[in-house]
């Protein structure tokens, strides 16, 4: 399959052939089927490997079957399944039909990559219709960084990248969670956007900046496929938080959405009770449920697995408030 035919039917970015082939360069081993790609991650100390098959389609009865062939051939002890398949899109008979047929071939909720529901914001209303739908405090919020002078624009450029890293540095020890590596987000904007660019097609990694006082103190890095737009990274320093940096932004994302075409904005995640959730419900969005986490179970060490993997966390958790995270 070409990468023009493969880009056609993935639904996600994470199914992109650009995102599969910096997956490989990131060290990851990659398996691509005619109806998507998975990454393969050995386990340490053993012959024995797990896989994760990220935004996918819903699964079938063939799908699955091949992919537990592959598991034989490549020894795995489970591949997680997180179906990029939204409940309002399958219909809830559909959506059970699905899981069920995952329970029947074996599969279990497992522990998520992302969350079992997201946001998505309709870009297609006017800016008009949409300042009207959102929160009264929202709409003050964006008025706020205007009069306090914020900017924000999109900013690809080399010292623009530079300064998100130092600020998704900042943020991930501020808030003591554990980011991706420095590498990891290099390596994605080279692939994501710098190549594209230089091949000359469009990008799907953008970046945008908030600028106060000439000085950068948020960035969002978002992506652009088919017609969604997608927020995936983001960080900013605590030093302005005041002057509503990250309202502004949002809604000059919004607008950079509409400029683009692009018909729906994926807030990338949702969690019940964090500070961020409450902030994105400002601007109206619509609950997504997806078809959630599932564990293809392809031998009995599954649940040793599991079990060392709980005790990981714990310990990674414990770790993070007394140590800071690296990045």
């Amino acid at each position: 399959m070409t990468k023009e035919t493969f880009n056609k039917i993935a639904s996600h970015p994470l199914q992109s052939w650009e995102w599969g082939e910096f997956r490989k360069r990131a060290g990851n081993e990659l398996v691509r089927f005619p109806f998507g790609q998975i990454t393969l991650h050995k386990i340490p100390f053993t012959p024995f490997k797990v896989a994760a098959f990220e935004k996918g389609p819903a699964p079938t009865s063939k799908m699955l079957e091949e992919l537990k062939r592959l598991a034989r051939k490549e020894n795995l002890v489970f591949i997680k399944l997180e179906p990029n398949s939204a409940k309002a899109s399958l219909g809830t008979a559909k959506f059970e039909q699905v899981i069920n047929l995952l329970k029947k071939n074996g599969a279990v909720p497992g522990r998520r990559l992302f969350t079992p529901t997201t946001f998505w914001i309709d870009l297609t209303p006017s800016e008009e219709e949409l300042l009207k739908s959102f929160h009264s405090k929202t709409r003050y919020n964006i008025r706020l960084a205007q009069k306090n002078g914020v900017e924000v624009k999109e900013n690809n450029s080399d010292k623009a990248f530079e300064k998100y890293i130092s600020l998704t540095r900042e943020t991930a020890q501020r808030q003591k969670f554990y980011a991706h590596s420095e590498k990891y987000h290099r390596l994605m904007w080279t692939v994501l956007h710098k190549e594209m660019v230089k091949e000359g097609k469009a990008p799907i990694a953008r970046l945008l900046t908030a600028t106060y006082k000439k000085e950068i103190i948020t960035t969002w890095i978002l992506f652009v496929w088919h017609d969604f737009l997608y927020y995936p990274y983001g960080a900013s320093t605590d030093k302005y938080k005041n002057v509503m940096a990250n309202n502004l932004i949002m809604w000059e994302a919004i607008r950079l959405g509409q400029s683009l075409g692009l018909k729906t904005f994926d807030l990338w995640g949702r969690e019940e009770g964090k500070g961020f959730t409450k902030f994105k419900e400002g601007y109206n969005p619509q609950v997504i449920e997806f078809l959630g986490t599932w564990d293809l179970i392809t031998n009995p060490l599954y649940y040793p697995y599991r079990l060392s993997e709980y005790l990981r966390w714990i310990i990674l958790r414990a770790k993070s408030k007394i140590i800071k995270p690296t990045f």
